[in-house]
């Protein structure tokens, strides 16, 4: 008995260690960066006044941030939740020229008195002193914060990066990917021998007294809480424009001067990027702000209007093809990567992280479009293809709602997998590419959800694909196509699927050149015996 006791407990610990390797447990803190909380839903987020000091010395900051809201609901002493994450300190928030009560909740969420009865519709704001070192960042852009770095002559190289963290690893902010300002003031005080580039167009460079210079860059667009940036460095700077479907686009470029040479040769990709992705998906949407791209010491990110770049002036992933085909060395994988999320990421942001797929996979299947409209739609098609050697199926695409939980990496690979794979079904590319622009155009600078993406292209594809998403996105079974040749029959059926699963596929029987389309579902169907082979349209991601 105690053997066999032994023996259970062991199993039952090994199984709860198999659990908590493999499943996150959400704690009080993710709730309340995750979730649309009471102290959030009443107000609407207008404006950022941000102003940041960075002490390079020391490898800290200090400054402000002044909100601008609207009041939506009818309250009396409401909280108002603003975030900022540990190690760095809230030290005072006034409203009106007084200073306001607010105690902490969790580890990286303040909640402030605002006080008075307030009516729907007023206009408010509160400034929100802090300060403190921020988080270092571990791996950018993946474990962000703040890299502190020098360059090859010894002079400071710093960025940041806050996809996965948050903003308000390095700001004080209302940090919920749901509620985007309306526009943004940033200002940032360096060293004099130094350079700010931040998100939008430079406003003023102020010289000031103590031998710093504050860079003041102004947002003219609705921008997400991530994709704001700091960038500093003793920068070259260059400049270029493209003329696009709304008129002339301003490019500016920040590279270290020792790179200044390469970059301008790497840096005509962008002309050829924006050229692609604005027949696909429509205008560049932020022609007000211009486009930068800025290199930075860690890989890159899609920071809104200010592009960050470190893929060392080489085409391909860091010189690596990811797909395998030869394809991805025709390009530059950040700048075409990075600069595809101002339209899927920067466009259009999901409204919970659980659903980064729009953002992901969206944005590597710009990879493919990008080949394609320069290569084929051969080339295209291969380059996805190629890619499918990197999902893990590990875990759903889609994360955990209101606890700030993205799903599984594959939302990159399996996403654009399953993007193309609807290209299929739809089976009409100038529907497709309409659908494509049609997102950019109806959701221009808006936040939207997974059931938001999922609809509209249902609706304009004018198919049923409720069921393709399900399979895809929220479970790791990828269905496959189970079928037996008889003597006077062929029979098909889908399996490995969700309930009711009834995509259709192309096949080939035996070595004809002309496909077939079947519509299998999970029960046996049945066709006249028609040859002894069958090979599956590779463009549709199965099995078999």
């Amino acid at each position: 008995m105690k053997q066999i006791l032994f023996i259970l407990t062991f199993f039952f610990l090994f199984i709860c260690a198999t659990q908590c390797q493999t499943e996150k447990i959400f704690t009080h803190d993710d709730t309340l960066r995750g979730t649309v909380t009471p102290q959030r839903a009443w107000w609407d987020l207008t404006f950022y006044d941000l102003k940041v000091k960075i002490d390079v010395k020391n490898k800290s900051i200090s400054g402000s941030n002044t909100i601008y809201y609207t009041v939506l609901d009818k309250n009396k002493n409401a909280e108002l939740q603003i975030d900022l994450q540990e190690p760095l300190v809230l030290e005072k928030v006034e409203q009106n020229g007084r200073t306001l009560e607010f105690t902490k909740a969790g580890k990286n969420a303040y909640f402030v008195k605002t006080g008075a009865f307030k009516k729907i519709g007023e206009h408010q704001s509160v400034t929100v002193f802090y300060s403190g070192v921020p988080k270092a960042a571990v791996n950018p852009p993946w474990d962000g914060g703040f890299s502190w770095n020098i360059d090859a002559q010894q002079k400071p190289f710093i960025a940041t990066s806050c996809q996965n963290l948050g903003a308000s690893v390095w700001w004080p902010c209302k940090d919920h990917q749901y509620d985007e300002p309306d526009s943004m003031h940033i200002s940032v005080t360096v060293p004099d021998s130094l350079m700010d580039i931040s998100n939008g167009r430079l406003f003023s460079e102020i010289q000031n007294a103590d031998r710093t210079k504050t860079f003041e860059w102004h947002v003219n667009n609705p921008i997400n809480n991530y994709g704001v940036d700091v960038n500093i460095a003793d920068y070259a700077h260059l400049t270029d424009s493209f003329v696009g479907e709304k008129g002339n686009l301003t490019l500016n470029y920040y590279v270290l001067k020792e790179n200044t040479e390469k970059a301008k040769s790497q840096f005509v990709q962008v002309k050829q990027m924006l050229k692609a992705f604005e027949n696909w998906f429509g205008p560049y949407p932020f022609y007000q702000d211009g486009y930068k791209l800025v290199e930075v010491p860690y890989l890159g990110m899609e920071h809104q209007s200010s592009v960050t770049y470190g893929n060392k002036y080489a085409n391909g992933y860091l010189g690596r093809d990811l797909s395998g085909t030869g394809w991805g060395l025709k390009w530059d994988f950040i700048i075409v990567h990075e600069s595809g999320h101002e339209w899927f990421g920067n466009n259009i942001t999901t409204r919970d992280i659980a659903d980064m797929w729009v953002h992901e996979g969206f944005t590597a299947y710009s990879e493919s479009l990008f080949t394609e409209f320069y290569y084929g739609k051969k080339a295209g098609a291969e380059y996805v293809i190629g890619t499918r050697k990197l999902i893990a199926n590990d875990k759903p695409i889609i994360g955990h709602y209101d606890v700030n939980n993205e799903g599984s990496d594959d939302m990159y690979y399996k996403g654009s997998n399953m993007l193309h794979t609807i290209r299929q079904i739809v089976n009409n590319d100038s529907l497709w590419h309409n659908i494509l622009r049609g997102l950019n155009k109806d959701f221009y600078h808006q936040t939207v959800t997974t059931a938001q993406i999922e609809n509209y292209i249902s609706e304009k594809s004018r198919k049923k694909l409720g069921r393709v998403f399900e399979q895809y996105l929220r479970t790791t079974k990828i269905p496959i196509l189970e079928y037996k040749f008889e003597k006077k029959h062929f029979s098909y059926r889908w399996t490995n699927c969700v309930a009711g699963f009834d995509m259709p596929i192309k096949i080939f029987f035996d070595k004809n050149v002309s496909s077939t389309w079947l519509y299998p579902t999970p029960e046996w169907q049945r066709l006249k015996n028609t040859g002894k082979e069958l090979k599956l349209d590779n463009n549709f991601y199965v099995g078999n």
